[in-house]
């Protein structure tokens, strides 16, 4: 028996559910392939900095396939028709795969599927991607879980899998091997944002260095993850999510290596213990999106379709070019462009005064993120962005407004991750750089700062806009 194994978004080898099932099924004669799609690649919203990324990774895994006899076969194409065309030139007698859950790969892997019990070839899929698969919990009626307390309860009882073995040899790959393409040959632009590393061993690389460092390292890692995570000037999160995003890590590893550390250093136990919280979260919002795809496009209560947006394109502008006048979302829009990547604290932040202070459609600012994000991933980008705008799962989320200036100073309270995505208040000491405006012009002058010059006036007054969000909600709450 001959199996093609079809790569998607687990460019791996280790703990890859697909590949180790059909290496015990074929005894090891397994074909992996790789399609590029160009429905995917002509979307409006895809980023060159995770393009970049994944090209990275194919090479990565490339090279590692070689290493074990193998190579990754290449193509590109409508998936049914290349993935179809490989298994028959391979001489496969099934084509394994593992599931993706958003709505349009959830209708594409149906066509595939269809298109190879057709030419009689055997399919079996497999979960691999969440802790917890869509359809593997619900709640007493039979519905699915709309908030995230009681879906992580349900969730705890099932345990953890254990990571999958990675193959230690294979066969000669009978496909031709072909060049792996380049972000000019895809027609991308080179991305200003730099390469973020990409591949399974950087991906391990990262995992270790959270998992193996302590406060009194260079980085502070899972040990300080509790207290720091949310502080974005330090190392504490495992800026794995582009990792988990493309699989170039396993979860099962993840959760894996995580958990291990906890039980060698009891110190170690609540900051385990809330990382896999917060990878619940990832799950969450993806069986929001499996079971109510239309948050895909609208929002998850369907009465907030109808908010009024009233902020101008000049307001978006200044957003997502990190000149509002609010230094913590100037900086995380600023590290945006210029990293592909955003500290999940501050994105909620600049998400919030997008769409509560600037009254901006929380669908502009998700699409913004999409197309400049290494790790942008519909679910968990959607239901961040939901989250944020008040038009998610959360019982009275439209109260929650940030304060951009609060903000700053609890999570940034030295400056330092302002300061170095805003060079031009570097010389402001801790007390003035979240609000700038409020110094006297002769204190800001004195450490080289005038407001209007270096750095821009706020574009909005945050208490007016607060007023003016609260009652944008409330009319799009009242009945008609």
């Amino acid at each position: 028996m001959r199996i093609l194994v079809w790569f998607r978004k687990d460019l791996r080898l280790d703990d890859h559910t697909a590949l180790s099932e059909a290496c015990l099924d074929a005894g090891g004669d397994v074909v992996p392939f790789y399609a590029s799609e160009p429905a995917i690649l002509s979307r409006d919203d895809i980023a060159a900095t995770r393009v970049r990324f994944v090209l990275g990774s194919l090479a990565v895994l490339d090279r590692a396939l070689r290493g074990l006899g193998s190579h990754l076969a290449l193509a590109h194409g409508e998936a049914a028709a290349v993935v179809a065309d490989a298994a028959r030139a391979a001489g496969t007698d099934a084509v394994y795969w593992n599931d993706e859950y958003e709505p349009a790969q959830r209708a594409r892997d149906e066509a595939v599927e269809r298109t190879l019990a057709a030419a009689g070839l055997r399919v079996r899929r497999f979960h691999d991607r969440l802790l917890v698969p869509p359809g593997a919990v619900a709640t007493k009626a039979g519905g699915a879980y709309t908030v995230y307390t009681p879906f992580r309860r349900a969730c705890e009882p099932l345990g953890f899998a254990s990571p999958h073995p990675a193959p230690g040899r294979l066969p000669p790959n009978p496909l031709p091997v072909r060049r792996l393409a380049t972000l000019e040959r895809l027609g991308f632009p080179e991305p200003v944002a730099a390469p973020w590393p990409a591949g399974e061993s950087e991906a391990r690389a990262r995992l270790d260095r959270f998992v193996r460092s302590r406060a009194d390292d260079t980085g502070h890692g899972l040990a300080t993850y509790a207290s720091g995570r949310d502080v974005p000037a330090e190392p504490s999160t495992s800026r794995l999510s582009a990792d988990l995003k493309f699989g170039t890590i396993g979860i099962r590893r993840v959760t894996a290596e995580v958990r291990a550390a906890a039980e060698g250093d009891v110190s170690l136990r609540e900051p385990a213990a809330k990382f896999v919280d917060e990878l619940r979260w990832r799950d969450f919002f993806a069986h929001v999106l499996w079971h109510f795809p239309h948050v895909e496009r609208g929002a998850f209560r369907r009465a907030y379709d109808s908010l009024a947006w009233s902020g101008s394109d000049a307001a978006f502008d200044a957003w997502r070019e990190g000149r509002t006048g609010y230094p913590i979302v100037d900086a995380g829009m600023r590290e945006l462009l210029a990293t592909g990547y955003v500290h999940n604290r501050v994105r909620m932040i600049v998400a919030s005064f997008l769409t509560k202070d600037l009254l901006v459609d929380w669908r502009r600012g998700e699409r913004h993120f999409m197309k400049h994000l290494v790790d942008g991933d519909l679910a968990s980008n959607n239901g961040g962005w939901q989250w944020a705008a008040g038009t998610g799962t959360d019982a009275a989320p439209y109260f929650r407004i940030f304060n951009p200036v609060s903000q700053g100073t609890r999570f940034d309270p030295e400056g330092a991750y302002v300061k170095r995505w805003v060079p031009e208040l570097a010389s402001l000491p801790a007390a003035l750089v979240h609000a700038p405006w409020g110094a006297a012009p002769l204190d800001l002058a004195s450490h080289g700062v005038t407001l209007g010059a270096q750095y821009p006036f706020p574009v909005v007054d945050h208490a007016a806009q607060r007023g003016k969000a609260l009652a944008m909600y409330r009319a799009a709450k009242a009945p008609a």
